[in-house]
């Protein structure tokens, strides 16, 4: 316990940079992901074949091949002046964007028909009623799933560290090789982590409860 309390007291900057690491990335991962994931979505459920075939391919493809496989190949296929950082953003965005799209697919196909049908008598654009009728419905459903994912991405984060992006698990790596203690180092992250998903996932009781309620 003594040699816990003596690193946190000493690395504590070094943990506090991990933590902002890992929080930036996995927003920017999110963020970027949902964008992209709306994008999947939208080419999985349209009508034109080959955009759907290949909406498949790409979750299918990203959902089957493990997170690290990814990032490796990210990390090699990407040119040499781009900034290893960034190759592994990227990598994690990509993968992001297979889960979320998923979501956004379900949160969309929750909504009732009837509302495709009412705003097409109104003579809306499929365009304007995705964008102002189903979406604005839709995110009820998608909302809670997104910061389940945020969490999600959180932890997976950690996988950047064998590219050192500069997150929690590669705080624990430079106090590792400064004091030559794994477990107290890794003690300490661990509590990070758990410590931030648990406030994230009571927010996220609070957020449901209240989406509920407004039902």
């Amino acid at each position: 316990m003594d040699k816990i309390l003596k690193i946190l007291i000493k690395y504590y900057p070094v943990f506090l940079e991990g933590l902002w690491g890992t929080l930036w990335v996995s927003a920017v991962v999110v963020a970027l992901g949902s964008v992209l994931g709306l994008l999947i979505a939208t080419f999985r459920m349209s009508k034109v074949k080959p955009l759907s075939w290949l909406a498949d391919a790409y979750i299918e493809v990203l959902r089957g091949t493990p997170v690290l496989l990814q990032l490796y190949v990210f990390y090699f296929a990407m040119p040499d002046n781009v900034p290893e950082a960034v190759s592994i953003i990227v990598a994690l965005v990509v993968n992001a964007s297979a889960y979320i799209s998923e979501i956004i697919r379900a949160g969309i196909g929750a909504v009732d028909k009837g509302q495709w049908e009412a705003a097409k008598s109104l003579g809306l654009s499929n365009k304007n009623i995705m964008s102002r009728v189903i979406l604005p419905q839709a995110t009820k459903n998608i909302l809670p799933a997104l910061c389940n994912e945020f969490i999600t991405t959180i932890k997976g984060t950690s996988l950047a560290s064998v590219f050192f992006v500069g997150e929690l698990m590669t705080s624990f790596k430079t106090i590792q090789s400064a004091t030559f203690l794994p477990l107290p180092a890794l003690i300490i992250v661990g509590m990070i982590y758990f410590t931030l998903n648990f406030v994230l996932s009571r927010l996220l009781r609070v957020l449901e409860r209240r989406l509920a309620v407004s039902d």
